[in-house]
């Protein structure tokens, strides 16, 4: 904290010498700055480690990386932290929270984790792990040590940031459309019936390619942070999931991490954060055929919009940044064999896949997180014109959706993968049209629309 402090410190010293030669524009814009460190660290997990859906790291396609930013006055700082992995649960969410606020010297609840989201990365969850240690179940979800190491890796990175971090005097908001990507996973047949099926690479099947897009957001929003007319990061974020051609074990960052490189790239002197949108129900199933090829269009079409949204940018005077969590209490689901009790057989029964035990602990950790009293919150970084707010898990986007409806005119960014315990988070039409009782990756009630929308609502007050 002491070394933090006086790196930050030595920043306002220099501010404050600026203030006494320059003139009275200057010190407007002087006064409204703020302290921006970044940071980098990559976490690629190594050969054999487990991946998301029971497959394990057969060999290594692109690296992967926690990255995000530091944000604050010496009152009090935020952190964001994107991370390659497919989701991050329970306490594994607390560890990264917990050792990034003491790096920053902040406190848990002002830190940002989102998972991206790839499927061919790991999937942390720690009590999960230890369940299936205990039980005997033979099958490994996460590396205790190797997750223990990427969180000091990544809070190591911050602190070096930290020494480096710059004052930061505006924000700059950018959007673009986005091309042929996202497609929503229901549609309706000629008949009327309704369908879930459409995965991220359903456009493997011709008749999936058919249907029209449903529920997308289809812009990508880009969040800078400039010293005067200097650019010094960008936050990126779209709704999808991230995935092209996956389940085989090759461990990928997949089309989004490929398209936030190349960007990176062409602008190395802006640290590029990318962040998924409330993307539960949409994939690229529409536009994704499967295939490596397939993972080379969708990258090219990010990148463009990326580019557009950045050359749509403004940029405004940063005037505050405030913080606040909204706390979210969602229930866990039971019945249709999601009982702690029917869990429990899952682990060790001998017809149970391998992923079906993993998953039954993922659903033992939620169940012994919310007996515990366990809440979960919804953290908003507030810029005034802007807002970033977290949703947890597999948010569905239809709640980002009436979010932008209840203040149209705010730069909104509505990222998804926080705390991913809860799993799918539909809203409530989707819950009636009966996805919960189609899809297992839920650990829910079908009332969670209620304190969801509440959530959202608080957070945009």
């Amino acid at each position: 904290m002491s070394r933090n402090k006086s790196c930050f410190t030595s920043l306002g010293q220099r501010l404050l010498l600026a203030l006494a030669v320059g003139g009275s524009l200057a010190a407007q814009e002087a006064q409204s700055a703020m302290r921006l460190a970044t940071f980098s660290a990559e976490i690629t997990p190594p050969l054999g480690h487990p991946l998301f859906g029971g497959k394990t790291a057969r060999t290594i396609a692109d690296s992967l990386f926690a990255r995000g930013f530091v944000l604050g006055e010496e009152s009090g700082v935020m952190v964001l932290v994107a991370v390659d992995w497919c989701e991050i649960r329970n306490d594994a969410h607390d560890r990264w929270r917990e050792v990034l606020a003491k790096a920053a010297g902040t406190t848990p609840n002002r830190v940002m984790v989102t998972s991206v989201h790839q499927h061919d990365a790991p999937l942390a969850d720690l009590e999960a792990e230890r369940i299936l240690q205990a039980r005997g179940a033979g099958v490994q979800l996460i590396d205790l040590d190797y997750h223990e190491r990427m969180v000091q890796k990544t809070a190591e990175s911050l602190r070096t940031g930290l020494k480096n971090a710059v004052l930061v005097t505006h924000f700059g908001m950018g959007q673009a459309m986005v091309e042929r990507i996202a497609s929503n996973r229901r549609f309706v047949e000629p008949d009327g019936r309704i369908h879930f099926g459409r995965g991220s690479n359903g456009g493997g099947n011709p008749a999936y390619r058919e249907f029209p897009d449903g529920e997308i957001d289809p812009w990508l929003r880009t969040l800078s942070f400039w010293a005067e007319d200097r650019p010094v990061a960008a936050l990126m974020s779209y709704a999808t999931h991230p995935m092209s051609y996956y389940g085989g074990g090759e461990v990928s960052s997949d089309f989004v991490g490929l398209a936030r490189a190349r960007w990176q790239r062409a602008h190395p002197d802006v640290h590029a954060v990318y962040a998924s949108g409330c993307a539960g129900d949409v994939t690229a199933g529409k536009y994704n055929d499967g295939s490596p090829t397939s993972r080379v269009s969708l990258t090219g079409r990010l990148v463009e919009a990326m580019e557009s949204a950045w050359i749509d940018t403004h940029r405004i005077l940063l005037t505050q940044a405030d913080w606040r969590s909204v706390p979210l209490r969602l229930e866990a689901r039971v019945g249709d064999g999601f009982k702690p009790e029917d869990l429990e057989r899952k682990l060790t029964a001998p017809g149970s896949s391998p992923f079906e035990r993993v998953k039954a602990a993922l659903g033992l950790s939620w169940h012994k997180r919310v007996k515990a009293g366990h809440v979960l919150d919804v953290p908003v970084l507030d810029l005034g014109a802007a807002r970033v707010v977290l949703m947890p898990g597999e948010t569905f986007v239809g709640y980002s959706l009436q979010a932008q409806k209840l203040q149209p005119d705010l730069f909104l960014m509505m990222l998804g993968y926080g705390e991913c315990a809860p799993g799918y988070i539909p809203t409530r039409q989707i819950t009636g049209e009966g996805f919960n009782v189609s899809h297992d990756w839920l650990w829910v009630r079908p009332d969670a629309h209620r304190p969801m929308m509440q959530a959202v609502e608080a957070a945009l007050q």
